[in-house]
């Protein structure tokens, strides 16, 4: 956590002190925080017999207008009589804006949605300032006790190495964000071109080279980029390197390991620097960022012949039922010389942050109550999609989902716009696989169904085994303190010396014992036991 000047601390502190002491009640009729108040039966509402207010801390969101007079908040208080107070962060920096309301002495009821690491959640849990869960799980949960016991995994995941729960989840089992590293192609270059989808790495380099020589967008200018990326969605060059190793952290029987100081990442960076020197990759791929990406993406004579994303949309303009991004389909892993190949694959995680309920909550019990009301599928439906047959609706017998089994709901209204009749994902909303891919397969919002078909069809074969795979992990203040400089550090020179390698400004043969080296110097050992140490204390008991 960023430590704040000693002085400005014990203002803030003082004047929050100040500030609750002049707080008065604002909603005029809802229960005194001191009175004890009389709930219902644990998993029937409404919660209470008379109405509770809840002070609830949030960022904002960008397409939801008002929090406070938003269709959804009204709906949820008349069902659970609970009103909200509502405490909602700009968007802007709230890391620090968190960090100040932490260090404040004033704290909301609720935390939700928050920026809030695993760190800090376990850092602040053990010391108290957010309090411990399971107790209140087992006293007043019935909804939220029957999912975490159907899903003993994401019960594992959002307890932390002491055995405490400090956050209820967000589960947002995203299918095809777990395989979201992919290469896209402009199908009609290949089709005009009669090349095969490449499955190689000396397939992608021929299939380029015709892409770069061969003009197949016509126009008679030698105007092609056969492949571009940029610098902001994964560390370049991400989904080449596949072929060679897996690209991210990884376990080998349980053991850290990175792949950037391995002579199979060496081979890799040979090979996209053969792509760069024969003018395959735009040079600006190492640099730019999402935005410089998609203005060639954009360009009115087609001139990007492939592209990384994790969607069409991240290179160029996309959505809805038209449109060229359509024609670009999804590049399965390609093989390197050894005949290696995967899919980089991050596990579906839920957000441990989603639910915290702070020390100072005068009704802990109603807080739990009220966010497990969400677990309930029409609760979060209208909470991330809205009205019910305005916005969405429960499928008709017949319809079938994104996954070809039927369906249960279907999506009514466009999403993404600033509207004032849900909360937009935010929340401890359950978005389960099974929920999220039993929406009704709809012709005028293509996208799901495509992204779905691409990553089951081309992705999932090569998905690597779970037990490789470094799941997230809960750092102490002080593993988090040390591995912020070090992490930094190495990242940074890891990313300049890729790209000095890739452009040949460092020759890689020569320059690769002195890359080794300074990877030592910069105690990479050090890095990787940290990483060890967390992996062990919560996966190894």
């Amino acid at each position: 956590m960023r430590k704040l000047p000693f002085i400005f601390v014990s203002v803030m502190i003082i004047f929050s002190l100040v500030l609750t002491a002049c707080k008065s009640d604002k909603t005029g009729n809802s229960k005194n925080e001191n009175e004890k108040v009389e709930l219902t039966e644990p998993g029937t509402f409404p919660i209470t017999k008379e109405k509770v207010t809840l002070r609830v801390l949030v960022p904002s969101n960008q397409t939801v207008e008002d929090f406070k007079t938003n269709t959804f908040t009204k709906w949820y208080e008349e069902k659970t009589n609970v009103h909200i107070e509502w405490e909602v962060m700009p968007s802007q920096n709230t890391e620090e804006k968190l960090n100040l309301i932490l260090s404040s002495g004033d704290l909301p009821d609720v935390i939700m949605s928050s920026p809030v690491t695993l760190s800090q959640l376990m850092i602040y849990g053990s010391q108290g300032m957010f309090i411990k869960l399971n107790d209140l799980i087992d006293d007043q949960g019935t909804d939220v006790k029957k999912f975490l016991d159907e899903r003993p995994e994401i019960k594992n995941a959002i307890t932390a190495p002491d055995g405490n729960i400090y956050s209820l989840p967000a589960v947002n089992e995203c299918y095809h964000c777990t395989m979201a590293q992919k290469l896209w192609v402009y199908k009609p270059w290949l089709d005009d071109l009669g090349l095969d989808m490449p499955e190689t790495t000396e397939d992608l380099y021929e299939v380029l080279k015709a892409f770069k020589e061969k003009d197949p967008n016509g126009n008679g200018k030698n105007d092609e980029i056969p492949i571009s990326g940029s610098k902001d969605l994964w560390p370049y060059p991400g989904y080449l390197m596949n072929a060679f190793i897996y690209s991210d952290k990884y376990l080998e029987n349980g053991k850290i390991q990175v792949p950037f100081d391995k002579p199979q990442w060496k081979e890799g960076l040979k090979y996209v620097k053969r792509l760069y020197q024969d003018g395959l990759m735009a040079k600006e791929a190492l640099t730019q960022d999402i935005d410089q990406l998609k203005r060639t993406g954009n360009s009115k004579d087609r001139i990007l012949g492939m592209a990384m994303g994790y969607w069409q949309g991240d290179f160029m303009q996309a959505g809805g039922n038209s449109g060229e991004w359509m024609d670009y389909v999804a590049v399965p892993p390609i093989a390197g010389p050894d005949g290696y190949r995967v899919a980089r694959y991050q596990p579906p995680v839920p957000s441990r942050a989603s639910f915290i309920i702070t020390n100072q909550a005068k009704h802990p019990e109603v807080a739990l109550r009220w966010a497990e009301g969400f677990y309930q599928e029409e609760v979060t439906l209208r909470a991330e999609a809205g009205e019910p047959d305005k916005d969405w609706r429960w499928a008709k017998e017949g319809e079938i989902g994104i996954n070809g089994e039927p369906a249960t709901w279907a999506r009514l209204s466009a999403y993404g716009e600033v509207q004032n009749t849900h909360w937009a994902q935010t929340g401890p909303l359950i978005r389960t696989d099974l929920f999220r891919l039993s929406e009704v397969e709809s012709k005028d919002q293509p996208l799901e169904p495509i992204l779905y078909k691409e990553t089951k069809e081309k992705y999932e074969p090569y998905k690597p085994e779970e037990d490789k795979v470094l799941p997230p992990l809960y750092f102490t203040q002080e593993q988090s303190a040390e591995l912020a400089e070090l992490e930094s550090t190495i990242n940074n020179f890891v990313d300049e010396s890729n790209a000095q390698f890739i452009t040949g400004t460092e020759d890689i043969d020569k320059g690769w014992d002195k890359y080794l080296k300074t990877l030592e110097s910069m105690n990479l050992k050090r890095y990787i036991e940290i990483y060890q140490e967390a992996y062990d204390a919560k996966y190894k008991k």
